[in-house]
């Protein structure tokens, strides 16, 4: 069984991969980094498993490519 997929917070992102807040949002608007998902009002975090695989394939990662997740 797996386990579900955790949410992470910009602190996460920042310590695991290295960038810069202003470079990962400009990513994002790129299509070229994952997109924050909202998990209440005022609060959004990233899906661990998308950081991952940006991790793992930083250049060739693009949101098209990204797996589509039902919420």
């Amino acid at each position: 069984m797996s386990e579900p997929d955790r949410i992470i917070r910009l602190k996460t992102v920042l310590g695991r991969t290295g960038l810069s807040r202003s470079t990962i949002y400009r990513k994002i608007v790129e299509g070229t980094f994952p997109a924050q998902i909202k998990i209440s009002v005022n609060r959004a975090g990233w899906r661990e498993s998308d950081v991952k695989r940006w991790i793992a394939d930083p250049l060739s990662w693009h949101t098209s490519a990204s797996r589509k997740h039902s919420d």
